[in-house]
C-alpha cells in the first residue's frame, strides 16, 4: 500500500486509475490554486474544485453506508437466537462486501479505518433497533458498545462471526 505522499508524485491519469478518491483530493487542490489565475479558459476552479471533492466524498459516503449495512448484519448474525432471517443477513453481509471491494481505495480504506468507531455507532443502533423490534431484548442488550472485530475481518469474504446461541453459519448456494 503507498503512502500518500508517494500517490501524490503518481501521475494524475495513474493515480486516477490506482486510487480516484486520492485523486478527486488532488485534483481538487490543484483547481484550488488555480483560482484567480489568469489564462484559465474560462474555468471556474473554486466551483470545479468543490465538485470534484464532492466526487470523492460520495465515494467514502457510499463505502460508509456500505460498512455500516455489513456491520448490522453481522452483529445480528451472532446476537439474534432467531434462525430466520439468517440467510437474508448473510446475502446483504455478501453484497456490502462486493460493493465495499468495488468502491475501495487505499486511501479510501485509511479514511474508513479512522471513522470505524463511528460507523459502527451508527450501525450498532441500528441492529439493536431491529433486535428489538423482533422482540429480541436480550440480544439487543448483549450487543457491545466498542466494535469487536477488525476492518479486515469485516471485509474478508467468507468471514461471518459465531453465533452467541449456536447456530449454525447461513449456508448460501
Amino acid at each position: 500500500m503507498k503512502a500518500t505522499s508517494e500517490l501524490a508524485a503518481l501521475d494524475p491519469a495513474e493515480l486516477y486509475e490506482r486510487d480516484f478518491y486520492a485523486w478527486t483530493r488532488h485534483q481538487a487542490r490543484a483547481l484550488s490554486r488555480l483560482r484567480g489565475v489568469p489564462g484559465n479558459l474560462g474555468l471556474d476552479p473554486a466551483h470545479l474544485a468543490e465538485e470534484v471533492r464532492d466526487l470523492g466524498n460520495e465515494q467514502r459516503y457510499a463505502v460508509e453506508s456500505q460498512l455500516e449495512r455489513l456491520i448490522e448484519h453481522l452483529l445480528k448474525l451472532e446476537y439474534s437466537e432467531r434462525a430466520e432471517p439468517r440467510r437474508v443477513w448473510a446475502r446483504s453481509v455478501d453484497d456490502a462486501r462486493y460493493e465495499i471491494e468495488r468502491r475501495l481505495t487505499p486511501t479510501l480504506r485509511r479514511a474508513v479505518a479512522r471513522r470505524l468507531a463511528t460507523l459502527y455507532a451508527h450501525a450498532r443502533r441500528q441492529a439493536r433497533r431491529a433486535l428489538l423490534d423482533h422482540p429480541e431484548p436480550e440480544a439487543a442488550a448483549a450487543i457491545p458498545e466498542t466494535c469487536p472485530w477488525t476492518l479486515d475481518q469485516l471485509l474478508a469474504e467468507d468471514w461471518y462471526p459465531t453465533n452467541r446461541h449456536g447456530l449454525p453459519a447461513p449456508e448460501l448456494p
